[in-house]
């Protein structure tokens, strides 16, 4: 008789989950105030603040959001390097969009990139022994 074990995520790693599920829907829910709030945080960077340019962010969150919740449910090990990652990334996010609307929506797609960059680069990186 061949004996399975399967691990069980503990009850914090659930819980994760499902907190990061919830603020995902909850950008979606409330993208109009998400924008609104990013126009204002730019426009004390620059007074002069085109709609059009800010509230990017949000697009890449979402998704980045819900790949580390898979990642947590998956790999429980991995929480805290995942939720590093999410955090810097998540500033990164927030820079590139003051940057677009000072350099333009060039600078904004180039920072977009850079900050997945910098996700994927956190995310996988082993840690010194």
């Amino acid at each position: 008789m061949t004996v399975v074990t399967t691990h069980r995520a503990p009850v914090s790693d659930r819980a994760v989950v499902v907190l990061l599920v919830a603020v995902a829907a909850g950008l979606v829910l409330a993208r109009r105030l998400y924008r609104d709030v990013e126009i204002a945080l730019a426009g004390l960077a620059t007074p002069s603040v085109h709609t059009g340019q800010a509230g990017r962010s949000a697009y890449l969150l979402v998704p980045l959001l819900l790949t580390v919740s898979v990642v947590v449910a998956l790999w429980p090990r991995t929480v805290r390097k995942a939720l590093v990652a999410l955090g810097f990334t998540t500033a990164a996010l927030a820079a590139v969009d003051v940057l677009a609307v000072l350099l333009g929506s060039l600078a904004g797609v180039l920072g977009g990139m850079a900050s997945l960059v910098l996700f994927g680069w956190l995310a996988v990186r082993r840690e010194k022994l």
